[in-house]
Formats: structure tokens, sequence, C-alpha cells
């Protein structure tokens, strides 16, 4: 197939040796399986720009066809938190009280966790990825391709970052969530796709005693 747009060289940031990469990607591994979703946040203050950086980082996902079809909204204003927690716990507490099964709250139960949400108040940021199916250009609708795996990428990067940043999160999918939609004042192609309040652990955070797969559950080599 010609290639019709322009092309650049590609200019690695990095050309390592093979134990280099080894090395590389070890530390990086226990790096990140530190990782973990924190629920008790400090309200200290974390900078727009570390923000902003975090979402750029996100923001370099790639993605169908390079659509790039995510927005991102980042919430620090106190009435919008307040809004935010109000319609999320409202929908939380109809789940956990008829919407989910004996089984998923049962599948819960290790991690704590009930309708109350008070650390979207709490933590300093809220970051809400905005899936886009289409976009509008001159009032024309634009497809957008793999939408849900793009974004669903993007998040990936976005954690990887503010855990990289030194600061916590978590994954918060309140269901439904189109409330965030309407509070947000976002349009119609915009569907909420996650929320992440972002910010340090409280002095006292705990998080639940967990344990990860091991690699001969997950991998399952082809040489």
């Amino acid at each position: 197939m010609e290639k019709t747009h322009p092309f650049i060289p590609y200019q690695p940031w990095k050309t390592p040796s093979e134990s280099e990469t080894i090395q590389a990607s070890g530390d990086f591994y226990q790096f990140m399986d530190k990782r973990r979703s924190v629920r008790d946040f400090s309200d200290k203050p974390v900078p727009k720009s570390c923000i902003e950086n975090l979402i750029m980082t996100a923001a370099s996902a790639p993605s169908g066809a390079h659509k790039q079809p995510w927005t991102f909204c980042a919430v620090s204003n106190a009435e919008i938190k307040k809004q935010i927690r109000e319609a999320a716990e409202k929908e939380e507490y109809l789940s956990y009280n008829g919407r989910m099964s004996e089984e998923w709250i049962k599948d819960l139960a290790p991690m704590g966790t009930d309708w109350n949400k008070p650390f979207l108040e709490i933590a300093p940021w809220l970051i809400i990825m905005f899936r886009k199916s289409y976009d509008l250009e001159s009032g024309q609708k634009k497809k957008n391709y793999y939408v849900m795996e793009s974004v669903g990428i993007a998040a990936g990067f976005l954690i990887t970052a503010i855990h990289q940043a030194g600061l916590v999160t978590l994954t918060h999918t309140p269901s439904p969530m189109n409330f965030l939609q309407k509070i947000l004042h976002r349009p119609d192609n915009e569907k909420p796709f996650l929320l992440l309040p972002v910010g340090y652990p409280s002095g006292g955070a705990r998080v639940p005693d967990l344990k990860r797969k091991s690699g001969d559950e997950v991998i399952i080599y082809h040489e």
C-alpha cells in the first residue's frame, strides 16, 4: 500500500544492550508491582502543572487511526467535586442495595468498599476520562475507531504516570456514569469512561492485603 502521508525517521530515546533491557524491565516490574489502588487520600495540594503532565502522558497513548478519541476533565473545584460525590454515592447506594448480585458483593468484601465515597471530595483532583465515539468537524460526524481499546490503553498510561509521580489513585466507575456528562457539561459525543481521584495518600492510608497472580498463572509461552 502506497504511503501518502509524510513519514519521519524513528528516533528511539535509548538503545540499550540486552543486559540493560533485562535490568530495566525487571526494575520497572518491581516498581509497578508496588502500585496499589488507594482510597485514603490526603487533601495536600497537587500542582496543576503536574496534573497536566499526567494527562498529556495519557494522551500520548496509541489509538485507532490516531483519532485520539478522548477528553480529560481535571476537577479541583470543591463545589463540582461535591456534586460529583453526591451523584456518585446515589448510584453506588442503589448498586449496593439491589443492583449488584450477592456474588459480586461477596467478591468485593475483601476490598472493604461500600457506597460511601469520601475520597471524591478529599482528593485534590479528580480526572474524568471521556470516550468519543465520533468527532465533529464543521458540523459533520467523523467516526472514531477502536474507541474502547484506545481509551483503555490511555487509562493505563495515566495510572502508570500517576504512580511514577509518587501519587495515588483508584479506578472509580459508578454505574451508570451519565451524571458526569451532565455535571461537566460535555457534548453528546462524549461518554464517561473512568473517574480517577488523584493525590497523595493520607498518613494512615491502608490497603487490602492482596496477592497478584504469578507468571505461571497469566503467561502462556509459544516458543
